[in-house]
C-alpha cells in the first residue's frame, strides 16, 4: 500500500488579489491536480481564504490558513481565531512556522496552545518542527526536535494527533536555496517518527504525515519524496508559481 502523500503551499506574504484569482482558477482546471492521487492544500495570506475556498468547492484542492490566535475571541485586535476559520471551512492551519517563532517570539507554549485550539475546531494543525544551522552545528538538532514535539504536543491525545500534520522544516534550508540531502531529511523524518512511536505507539507513528519544509522544489522533490519517513511538503517558495507547484504535485502523485 502506497504512503499518504499531502502537498501543501505556503504563500507567506505574497501576491496581491488579481495574482490570486489568476493562480487560483489555473490551478482549479489544471488536469494533473485534479487527477492526482496526492492530497494537496495551498496555505494562502487571511483576506483571500474566503473567495479562494469558494472557488475550489468542487475541486480536491484544500486551502489553509498560515496562522491563528490561540485565543477563541475578545479583545484581541488583528488576530484571527480558529472559529472564525472554521466558518469560511478552511482545512488547515500552519502553526509554528520558523519565521513565526523567529520574528514574532513565538513559544513552544503558545504554540501548543494554537495547536488545542484549532484541534478543538476541527481543523488540521500543520505544526512546524526544525534546528537552526547553530543548532545542526552544534549537534542538537536532535534535542531541539525532541523538545519541540514534546512542548508543541503536551497533553495531545493520540485520536487528536491523528489530526496533526507534522512539518520539519530546518531552519538554514528555509528561503536559503539550500536543502538538506535527502539522506539528512530521511535521517530526522525517522527520528520524528520513533519519537511519536515512544511517545504515544507504534500505530500512531505509522498514521502520521511527515512533510519536509526545507526549500523542496520541482528540481528535488522525487527524490526526497522516495524517502521512507516522508509524507510530502510545506512548499515556500515553489508554491507561488503555477508550473512549479504543478510540477511538485506530478512527482508526488505518481
Amino acid at each position: 500500500m502506497s504512503k499518504s502523500i499531502l502537498i501543501a503551499g505556503n504563500w507567506k506574504m505574497n501576491k496581491t488579489w488579481l495574482e490570486t484569482q489568476e493562480f487560483i482558477e489555473t490551478i482549479h482546471q489544471n488536469k494533473i491536480v485534479n487527477e492526482t492521487k496526492a492530497h494537496v492544500a495551498i496555505c494562502i495570506p487571511f483576506p483571500y481564504l474566503l473567495s479562494a475556498k469558494n472557488t475550489l468547492l468542487e475541486s480536491p484542492i484544500k486551502i489553509g490558513a498560515q496562522n491563528v490566535s490561540n485565543k477563541e475571541k475578545g479583545a484581541y485586535t488583528g488576530e484571527v481565531s480558529a472559529s472564525q476559520l472554521k466558518s469560511i471551512a478552511v482545512d488547515y492551519v500552519i502553526i509554528g512556522h520558523s519565521e513565526r517563532r523567529s520574528y514574532y517570539g513565538e513559544t513552544d507554549a503558545l504554540v501548543n496552545e494554537k495547536i488545542k485550539i484549532t484541534l478543538q475546531n476541527n481543523l488540521i494543525p500543520i505544526f512546524c518542527i526544525g534546528e537552526t544551522l547553530a543548532e545542526r552545528e552544534e549537534e542538537r538538532e536532535f534535542d531541539v526536535v525532541r523538545n519541540q514535539i514534546e512542548f508543541g504536543l503536551a497533553d495531545i491525545k493520540a485520536d487528536e494527533l491523528a489530526n496533526v500534520v507534522i512539518a520539519y522544516e530546518p531552519v538554514w534550508a528555509i528561503g536559503t536555496g539550500k536543502t538538506a540531502t535527502s539522506a539528512q531529511a530521511q535521517e530526522i523524518h525517522q527520528f520524528i517518527r520513533s519519537l511519536i512511536a515512544e511517545l504515544y505507539s507504534k500505530d500512531v507513528a505509522k498514521g502520521i504525515l511527515i512533510l519536509y519544509g526545507g526549500s523542496m522544489n520541482a528540481g528535488n522533490a522525487r527524490e526526497l519524496l522516495s524517502q521512507p519517513d516522508i509524507n510530502g511538503g510545506l512548499i515556500g517558495g515553489a508554491s507561488l508559481q503555477v508550473s512549479d507547484f504543478v510540477s511538485i504535485i506530478e512527482q508526488a502523485g505518481g
